[in-house]
């Protein structure tokens, strides 16, 4: 995973002043020009639609239908409540197979709607969950497999697949982090039965808050709208439970002006991405994750693994970069498989999960953003190489 290290510009890196009155916080959400979105403010005081899939609502979901190459799209009004929706819709029973390595809401969405996660382990290279330790996992309650992009880096989709197809399983992906991801061409939003993605304001697209389900079929599309929405099919049919995951007009609009701007944000993010890359690569004790040639990413996150071979141990290096006023992350951390609702769970005892556990020790998620300036990347990196000797 280590790369030869590259100085920045080819020539030692100068000494620059550090600057403990600015902080850098570890993510910064885009917006687009104001001037942009008013028009859109005022048609909405102009109609007074503000929601129950007003004309923006029906607008974004179109537009969006191209962006995951599938007509099968469902707005919601958050990631969580995405993944709600498609659990719902796929009336899923018993055990799912899940990663421990994810935000808390992957397996919060399981256990709300009275579902047992199953926690298996990841692979080292990506921190996907490993196809093998699912087959592995399969029982006679198994009904799902809920496995998660991290990091937006695409799980073993082809793999996963062939395991769902030959056990009768639904494959629901957390794409919370994916939007904009293509792999070998295809949008990663393509892939299983329902694909659940976050619009939050830390995404690389963000509408403030919001999500939303790619289905594979219409069918399911039906039902995730009906999940999203009460449970009602029409004026007088309320055939199902659900609950009130519909996206607002405002937040709509909103993600209407942002998707004008996605590749922009793409490219300003893939760049921070090269020079965090050029710098940290070949710092030892410091492992990068790797892009697969055939990815195209969005530069969401940028997670570095410390491991034993660097002069501190990943909490002291997240210690000693906030005290310079730099906002790292620990994430994923702590484990899911560690917190007390989870932890009674015969798959989440120590030991089980070797590489989870130990990615969890490592990671430390750097600030990326679009209009983080390039004197603080060199800052960043700069703290982390005087203490990397």
């Amino acid at each position: 995973m280590n790369k030869p290290f590259v100085r920045h510009l080819g020539g030692p890196i100068p000494h620059r002043e550090l600057h403990p009155l600015n902080p850098i916080y570890v993510t910064r959400p885009y917006l687009p020009p104001l001037e942009e979105f008013l028009p859109f403010l005022e048609k909405i005081w102009e109609t007074r639609v503000l929601t129950n899939n007003g004309p923006f609502h029906q607008e974004l979901e179109s537009q969006l239908t191209g962006v995951f190459d599938s007509q099968y799209v469902s707005l919601t009004s958050n990631g969580m409540l995405a993944l709600t929706a498609a659990i719902d819709a796929a009336k899923l029973t018993g055990e799912v197979i899940t990663t421990p390595y994810s935000f808390v809401a992957t397996t919060h969405a399981l256990a709300l709607q009275g579902l047992e996660p199953v926690f298996v382990d990841v692979r080292s290279h990506d921190l996907n969950i490993d196809p093998d330790a699912i087959e592995a996992a399969i029982t006679p309650r198994t009904s799902a497999i809920m496995a998660v992009h991290v990091y937006g880096n695409p799980c073993a989709v082809e793999a996963i697949e062939e395991i769902a197809k030959r056990h009768d399983l639904i494959i629901i992906y957390d794409a919370a982090h994916a939007f904009g991801v293509r792999y070998k061409g295809r949008s990663l939003l393509s892939y299983g039965d329902f694909a659940a993605l976050s619009f939050h304001a830390t995404k690389a697209f963000n509408t403030f808050e919001g999500g939303a389900v790619v289905s594979n079929s219409e069918d399911r599309k039906l039902a995730v709208n009906s999940a999203r929405n009460f449970g009602i099919a029409d004026e007088v049919n309320i055939p199902s439970l659900g609950t009130n995951a519909k996206m607002s007009e405002i937040n709509a609009a909103f993600g209407i002006v942002q998707l004008k701007h996605f590749e922009q944000v793409r490219r300003e993010r893939r760049a921070i991405d090269t020079l965090y890359r050029e710098m940290l690569g070949g710092v030892t004790g410091i492992d990068l994750i790797d892009i697969p040639e055939d990815v195209e990413p969005n530069y969401s996150y940028f997670p570095i693994l410390v491991n034993e071979h660097f002069p501190m141990s990943r909490d002291m290096l997240y210690g000693v970069l906030k005290e310079q006023n730099i906002f790292s992350r620990r994430y994923f951390f702590p484990l899911l498989s560690s917190l007390p609702m989870y932890e009674h769970l015969p798959s989440a005892a120590l030991g089980l999960l070797p590489i989870a556990e130990r990615a969890a020790r490592q990671v430390l998620s750097l600030p990326i953003y679009p209009d983080l300036s390039n004197e603080d990347q060199l800052r960043i990196c700069d703290a982390i190489l005087m203490h990397s000797r």
